[in-house]
């Protein structure tokens, strides 16, 4: 007798999570491709399961770097169910890395519009205007596909689902920052925070530089420099957990800024946590290998680990 379908299903998509959880991609993809061999047989319509396998299965064509079959099994996802955020991220960030653009830009800006504090999905659109200005012109917007409406159907959809509330204590950044893509004008009220923060800090008053950071983030959150200004503030009052926090804020934005690997190895040394400073001092030579204070804090850091 057949096992049900739930059964040998949810079998297989588990032990797909987890060989993908284990890195083992081509594995997890394998086991996926499985359990949708073992729905068609039956024939089932459960088009949201079916959905899910193609979606995950689309994660590790991108982890092994398969773009194309990624984008193929997501827009299999979503034509199974429409405007599901996990394949519309999926393949937005397959395209771009095919440099197919104006495709990557309106499936981030569609997934904007399910919900629009999806921090990648922001990220996404920002990194794509400037592509898109730098190779069509400032006439760029004219040459894009359509961006396709999204129902409220699919928005109440994914907040019913997945999205949950905002936990207590959230900075104004994180909910109003993050809640939509910064205009021109908040860039330049946001920038011009940020300056009125480092004159703060050249006068030694960190507590106020913090208050100008921060509400500069409230404007726009996309600026890596105001996050590593914000950490050498904390790591001034001694508030070091809130400056590592800050340089690996920066660092998502900008993986090659020098001050936020010296400000959290800074830190990290100031919680004891030498193994992870020496690591941040290592990647920071890296980028700038005749760094003179990375240099002599690596000797501290290496003294305490010997």
């Amino acid at each position: 007798m057949a096992p049900k379908l739930s059964d040998s299903v949810e079998r297989l998509r588990a032990a797909g999570n987890q060989s993908f959880r284990n890195g083992q991609f081509s594995e997890a993809a394998t086991l996926y491709s499985r359990a949708l061999r073992v729905m068609q047989e039956q024939g089932s319509l459960d088009h949201k399961e079916e959905s899910v396998l193609y979606s995950n299965r689309a994660a590790c064509h991108l982890k092994d770097g398969n773009c194309r079959d990624c984008i193929k099994d997501c827009t299999s996802a979503l034509a199974l169910v429409p405007f599901s955020m996990k394949p519309l991220l999926r393949r937005a960030s397959a395209y771009e890395a095919l440099e197919k653009y104006p495709l990557a830009y309106v499936d981030y800006k569609t997934v904007l519009q399910i919900d629009d504090s999806v921090m990648s999905a922001l990220e996404g659109v920002n990194r794509m205007t400037r592509a898109l200005m730098d190779s069509l012109g400032p006439e760029w917007r004219l040459k894009l596909p359509s961006i396709p409406l999204v129902p409220v159907s699919a928005q109440k959809r994914w907040d019913s689902e997945y999205h949950k509330e905002t936990p207590k204590g959230k900075s104004k950044e994180t909910t109003t920052a993050k809640s939509r893509v910064p205009s021109s004008g908040d860039v330049e009220r946001a920038r011009a925070l940020k300056e009125e923060g480092n004159e703060l800090v050249k006068k030694g008053n960190h507590k106020k530089a913090i208050e100008k950071y921060s509400e500069s983030l409230s404007y726009s959150n996309l600026e890596s420099a105001t996050y590593s200004n914000r950490a050498l503030c904390y790591l001034a009052l001694k508030q070091y957990k809130e400056a590592v926090k800050d340089c690996t804020e920066a660092l998502k934005l900008d993986g090659k800024n020098v001050k936020a690997f010296y400000r959290r190895a800074q830190a990290y040394k100031a919680l004891k946590d030498y193994k992870s400073s020496f690591a941040d001092i290592n990647s920071l030579l890296k980028i700038e290998p005749k760094n003179v204070p990375a240099q002599k804090l690596q000797q501290e850091v290496n003294q305490n680990l010997n």
